[in-house]
């Protein structure tokens, strides 16, 4: 939670809280399907969890 505040939160002035709720929904998309994680080999969470489930 604390990473999310420092990524999108903090310094970041939101007009409505829809916008902010919008903000935080890509930003757990981006992190659970885009970031790559070195400790995954490279893959994102979303990549691993499919490649762990097919094997």
């Amino acid at each position: 939670f604390s990473l999310l505040k420092r990524e999108i939160y903090y310094g970041h002035n939101y007009r409505s809280r829809e916008e902010l709720v919008q903000a935080i929904e890509q930003y757990i998309r981006y992190y659970n399907e885009d970031r790559i994680k070195e400790k995954l080999g490279g893959l994102s969470p979303k990549q691993y969890r499919e490649r762990m489930q097919s094997a």
